[in-house]
């Protein structure tokens, strides 16, 4: 195996196996659980499933890790030690009285820098340790490697709580200002390391806040699938917006202007938000439509519920809204005003 590695392929290793593992891990949630906690009520056994998707969520690290040891090309002993040092650190594993609980996704941009080391030292001495790889890999990597990440996770997540602070400043804008701006804010975040949901909570975001922040992912979504969709793959473009538009990372780093055409996708939604007043709760912020919790939030927080009027503006600003301003801006940024091209999206999964 060739352990040269320039720097450019070093970081899009690492971006692209973060980029695979947030898709793995998500889109099992993003596609049953709200059906499932619609079926829960009436038959209870399905409990189980809920279960599992939350578990799919909190091993995030263990597959974010193993992803990127295979772009790598690791050996199986390698990329399975990187996953449980990437998870070590993510914070996703509490150990209180002497149980082990697992809470959330944990803290993505403390699995890139755990998982960039790791890979650093598996380049250093892989190659060297030969048949003694079994004996040495593992354990430096969990002991040293994931308890140093574990160490740094308090300090690296004071960068979400920083971001939460700017975030919260605008929520005392005017209406239609505030709706803009956070729009613009949460595509932008999703498009990061930034755990959208960790940000949400952290100001305790809702009513029409929360909706434009749902909104300014949906443009993100909406946008970089239908902006790649001839250069990916169509699966590949499906999760883009059913799963998280966070997979799209390694392309905004790699070319920031990307987000161009996706910001004015945002502010505009960001003014529909404000006209329909479109809200939602603290605890559906950050999700955009994934598992549909955007629409299903603001129509069940709207004054007449479930009304046909309440469901055809929730279809109208989360699904044809988004799509439709896409395909403009698409039009705009890549004829009209040539600054990017469909090649710009593509992603390397």
């Amino acid at each position: 195996m060739n352990r040269n590695v320039d720097l450019r392929t070093f970081v899009m290793n690492i971006l692209n196996g973060v980029a695979t593992g947030i898709v793995v891990v998500l889109i099992p949630g993003a596609l049953l659980s709200e059906l499932f906690k619609a079926l829960v009520g009436v038959l209870p056994q399905l409990t189980i499933v809920l279960n599992a998707l939350n578990m799919s969520n909190s091993l995030m690290g263990v597959v974010c890790g193993i992803s990127i040891g295979t772009r790598f090309g690791f050996t199986p002993i390698e990329s399975f030690s990187l996953g449980l040092a990437t998870h070590l650190a993510s914070g996703s594993v509490l150990f209180k009285n002497g149980t082990m609980i697992m809470n959330g996704t944990g803290d993505i941009i403390n699995m890139m820098i755990t998982a960039a080391i790791g890979s650093c030292v598996i380049l250093l001495i892989g190659d060297k340790l030969k048949s003694f790889s079994l004996l040495v890999i593992p354990p430096v990597l969990l002991a040293i490697i994931g308890v140093s990440g574990l160490l740094l996770y308090p300090y690296v997540s004071q960068i979400t709580a920083f971001i939460g602070v700017g975030v919260k400043q605008l929520t005392a804008l005017q209406p239609a200002l505030m709706s803009v701006l956070l729009a613009e804010v949460f595509a932008l975040l999703i498009l990061s390391p930034i755990t959208t949901v960790g940000i949400a909570l952290a100001v305790s975001l809702s009513g029409l806040g929360s909706g434009a922040a749902n909104l300014g992912i949906c443009a993100a979504g909406f946008g970089y699938a239908i902006m790649g969709w001839k250069v990916n793959s169509k699966g590949t473009s499906l999760a883009m917006f059913m799963g998280s538009p966070k997979m799209a990372l390694p392309v905004v780093m790699r070319n920031f202007k990307t987000f161009i055409p996706i910001a004015a996708n945002a502010a505009i939604l960001g003014l529909l938000g404000y006209f329909f007043n479109i809200k939602g709760t603290t605890m559906s912020a950050g999700f955009g439509i994934s598992g549909l919790v955007g629409p299903l939030n603001h129509v069940n927080l709207a004054a007449e519920g479930w009304s046909v009027t309440n469901v055809v503006v929730a279809l109208l600003v989360f699904i044809i809204a988004p799509i439709f301003l896409a395909l403009l801006f698409k039009y705009v940024f890549t004829t009209v005003i040539p600054l990017v091209n469909e090649e710009d999206y593509q992603l390397d999964m």
